[in-house]
């Protein structure tokens, strides 16, 4: 905990970010190299099945989410104030681990029981359907594992082990990787050998993140915890933002799906797909920015040192100001590159794909920051602000323009709409962040003044 208090915070910060980066990229690649390998393998229709379970990862990651950065934040914060001297904090891992459980069995249930009716609510049609059924079998019996890889690679993040939480989901996202190959292609399985090798990869990371709990670096302790239900509902409101951030990229996407199979078909619905895995690299950028910052300013902020908290603000805006232009600037020069990762194309997606790309990649300018800043406003205590960016975005604008463009403008403007979503958002988002600065600034000014002041008395 003194890294974040008294290191370089340049230095902490961008150690961070590595580790940060490298396990949100290989979380990406379970369903980027899974939509590869069956667009490759089955042509467009594979594609456009996993463009149809993509709001499944969207759920069950945000759930983790939820608990994991919930209950690290305020771990994290409680130990910048007591110094790491309180074991109180753990109290807050073992209710989000509590969480987690009750959070795990209710999704696993719900989708077991009403897979085939949810997948047609995510736009599965006729022929669809059962090739996405085919590559959810093996991932049926394993969702969970999901969910805890993400609430657990949170906690170790901000234990200080940055690192590990890395190595664990870069093993899974490796085996993934040989094995989508292996099963797909070698041994013929195609799409529900995609699966099963996603499978076995989220097994590998759970397995290896809990060897955390038998390092000397560990301080996260099971005990029996005081108010469970005051702590969890803490703990909900202060990562629901990020919760909202993901699990609304899995209720936009939804509304994609069946508003392009109702005015473009199934050829945009396969480039809606190629783009939903360029989004998904380009979120993951986002995350590694925030929790790279995460840990950093809650301590921080814990400590009340308004200094620290600036210049990793400042850092944090760079590199996601670095990693929006390099996205925007790949989309708008090789969509069709882009495009041939995922599938063998078709004529008429080639004729289609470069237009409908490089329209939608405009949002890559500002999503970043706006994901981000849900990040800031989490670790400074401020859910409410955090609240209202991640429900604008991700469900009050964009949802309100999916469908009100096209039936108003023509169905080519579906892929002007989060360009536009992500413009206000970012508008709002820094006026909201300045407005918080100042007031942060005055805050520790304050503080300073009240303590010089003792002093001198």
């Amino acid at each position: 905990m003194n890294e974040f208090l008294e290191g370089k915070i340049k230095k902490v910060y961008f150690r961070y970010l590595s580790a940060a980066f490298g396990s949100a990229l290989i979380t990406s690649i379970y369903s980027v190299v899974d939509m590869a390998m069956v667009g490759q393998y089955q042509g467009p229709d594979g594609t456009a099945a996993l463009a149809v379970v993509a709001p499944v990862w969207n759920i069950i990651y945000s759930l983790g989410l939820l608990m994991g950065i919930g209950g690290s934040v305020i771990f994290s914060t409680m130990k910048g104030e007591t110094a790491g001297g309180d074991e109180a904090e753990n109290d807050y891992f073992t209710v989000a681990v509590i969480g987690s459980v009750i959070l795990a069995v209710l999704a696993w249930g719900g989708f077991i029981s009403f897979e085939q009716s949810l997948l047609q609510l995510f736009g599965a049609s006729e022929a669809l359907l059962p090739l996405a059924q085919q590559y959810l079998l093996p991932i049926k019996f394993v969702l969970p594992l999901f969910l805890f890889n993400q609430m657990l690679a949170a906690f170790l993040r901000n234990d200080g082990s940055p690192g590990l939480a890395t190595t664990a989901i870069l093993a899974g996202g490796v085996f993934n990787m040989f094995g989508d190959y292996l099963f797909v292609f070698t041994f013929d399985m195609g799409i529900f050998g995609a699966g099963l090798a996603t499978a076995i990869g989220s097994g590998i990371s759970f397995l290896l993140l809990l060897t955390h709990f038998l390092t000397k670096r560990n301080t996260l302790v099971l005990r029996k915890p005081k108010n469970v239900m005051r702590k969890l509902k803490k703990i909900t409101v202060i990562g629901f933002s990020t919760f909202f951030v993901d699990v609304a990229m899995g209720i936009v996407t939804i509304l994609f799906n069946r508003q392009i199979m109702k005015y473009l078909g199934t050829d945009a619905l396969s480039i809606y797909g190629v783009i939903v895995n360029i989004s998904t690299f380009v979120q993951c950028c986002a995350y590694s920015v925030g929790q790279a910052a995460q840990p950093i300013l809650s301590v921080n902020f814990g400590a009340k040192k308004g200094s620290r908290i600036n210049e990793t603000l400042k850092y944090a805006l760079g590199t996601a100001g670095f990693f929006s232009l390099f996205w925007t600037l790949l989309s708008l020069a090789a969509p069709l590159m882009l495009v041939k990762i995922f599938m063998e194309p078709s004529q008429e997606i080639v004729a289609i794909a470069p237009d409908i790309i490089r329209s939608y990649s405009l949002s890559f300018i500002f999503l970043l920051f706006n994901i981000f800043s849900t990040y800031y406003f989490q670790a400074l205590m401020k859910p409410k602000a955090a609240f209202i960016i991640s429900i604008a975005r991700g469900l009050v604008i964009s949802g309100s323009l999916i469908f009100l463009l096209p039936a108003f403008l023509g169905a080519g403007t579906l892929w002007w709409v989060m360009p536009i979503t992500e413009l206000v958002t970012a508008i709002f988002a820094w006026v909201m962040m300045k407005r918080y600065m100042k007031q942060m600034s005055h805050s520790m000014s304050s503080l300073g003044t009240e303590y010089l002041e003792q002093g001198a008395s």
